[in-house]
């Protein structure tokens, strides 16, 4: 397996957490037996559980875009620096991103978003 596929697992991995966290936590505001029925009268959730369900949002919008590009750049059997670069950055650009963004930190949250497109970008000028 190249790295580049092995980075999307990694970031196959990093949509699951994403997605699981904001699901355990509205466990925790509003208790199993209400998350585990129909769910038609949830309360509202906290500003939290919001901001972790945008940033799992957020992450699956960006696999839609990277998983093709590892996946194409896999079937033409292009792995060089530059993809594995792309990769790298896109993947600790994605984790320092949910950090910043579980945290609600202003200003930075942009720039590593910004990295993890730059690191698309990378894999996408290989397949040009």
């Amino acid at each position: 397996m190249t790295p580049e596929l092995t980075i999307l697992v990694l970031s196959v991995f990093l949509t699951f957490v994403l997605i699981l966290i904001p699901a355990t936590q509205s466990v925790f505001q509003n208790g199993l037996k209400v998350q585990t029925g129909p769910r038609d009268h949830l309360p509202e959730p906290s500003v939290l559980n919001k901001r972790l369900r945008r940033l799992a949002a957020n992450m699956i919008e960006n696999m839609v875009l990277f998983a093709p590009l590892v996946l194409a750049a896999a079937a033409a059997e292009i792995s060089n620096h530059w993809t594995v670069l792309g990769a790298q950055l896109f993947l600790a650009g994605r984790v320092i991103h949910a950090v910043v963004y579980a945290f609600g930190v202003p200003w930075i949250r942009p720039v590593f978003w910004g990295v993890a497109v730059v690191g698309m970008g990378m894999i996408a000028a290989q397949l040009l």
